[in-house]
C-alpha cells in the first residue's frame, strides 16, 4: 500500500550554501488505481495545490512490465492506443489552493492477465523567489496503477522448504499478502511476518523462524480471505 517517492532538487543557484528552502506541496487523492472487472473501467486522481504559489505538474505513465520479477522493465506508455491506458490530462496548472483531477482509463478490452502502470505525478520546477540562494525541493509519487482482467482465475500457491516459504502468484491477478502470522509449536510466541505485493507470476521466498503453518490475509480489490501455507 505504500508508494515510491520521486524526489527531484532543482538549484535556484550554484552557490553551496542555501539560505532558504521552497517546498511545492503537492497532494493526491490516491496512489492506488484499482481497476476490477467488476467496477468502470476508468478512475480519477485529485491532485490539489496545497502551497502558497503557482504550480506545474506532469503526469507520465509508464508500464511495468514483468512486475516483481528479475526480468522487471519499465517503458514509457505514450500513445494510449498501444498502451492499453489514458491519463489525461498529462500536465497540470494549478493556482495556490486549486484541484483538478487526473482521469486514468482502459483503452480497448482487457488484459487476459494483469496490466501494470506508474503514473510520475511530480511538480515541475519553476522560479524560485529567495533573498539569498535556495532550494527547491520538488516531491512527486509513484502512483500504481492495476488494470485487471475480464476473469480473475488461478491463485497464490505456496512450498516449505525448512524454516522457507516460497509464494508463487500462478493466477492472472495480483494478490496483496498481509497480516502474516506464525506461532510456535505450542501456540505461543506467535511472530508478524512481512506484508507482499505479489503480481502475477512473480515468487517470494520468506523466512520462518519456525516449522509450523503460515496464516496470511490475501486481498484482490475488496474482497480478503485468510490462507494458510
Amino acid at each position: 500500500m505504500t508508494s515510491r517517492f520521486l524526489v527531484r532538487l532543482a538549484l535556484a543557484t550554484a552557490a553551496l550554501g542555501f539560505g532558504s528552502l521552497a517546498q511545492a506541496e503537492m497532494v493526491l487523492s490516491q496512489v492506488i488505481v484499482d481497476l476490477m472487472p467488476d467496477k468502470a473501467p476508468r478512475d480519477d486522481i485529485e491532485v490539489w495545490n496545497n502551497g502558497p504559489d503557482r504550480m506545474y505538474v506532469a503526469a507520465d505513465p509508464f508500464e511495468i512490465r514483468n512486475p516483481g520479477t528479475p526480468q522487471e522493465q519499465r517503458v514509457a506508455a505514450g500513445d494510449p492506443e498501444q498502451a492499453g491506458l489514458l491519463v489525461a490530462p498529462e500536465r497540470l496548472v494549478l493556482e495556490p489552493g486549486e484541484r483538478r483531477v487526473i482521469r486514468v482509463a482502459i483503452v480497448g478490452q482487457r488484459p487476459a492477465s494483469d496490466r501494470v502502470f506508474r503514473i510520475a505525478i511530480r511538480p515541475v520546477a519553476g522560479a524560485v523567489t529567495a533573498d539569498q540562494s535556495a532550494l527547491k525541493v520538488l516531491v512527486g509519487y509513484d502512483a500504481l496503477v492495476l488494470v485487471r482482467p475480464a476473469q480473475i482465475i488461478g491463485d497464490v500457491t505456496g512450498r516449505r522448504s525448512g524454516k522457507a516459504l516460497t509464494l508463487t502468484n500462478a493466477g492472472d491477478t495480483a494478490q496483496e499478502l498481509f497480516g502474516g502470522r506464525q506461532c510456535d509449536s505450542a501456540g505461543k510466541d506467535c511472530r508478524d511476518l512481512p506484508a507482499k505485493r505479489l503480481y502475477s507470476g512473480a515468487s517470494w521466498i520468506q523466512a520462518l523462524p519456525f516449522d509450523t503453518p503460515v496464516t496470511y490475509e490475501a486481498r484482490i480489490g475488496a474482497t480478503v480471505r485468510e490462507r494458510t501455507f
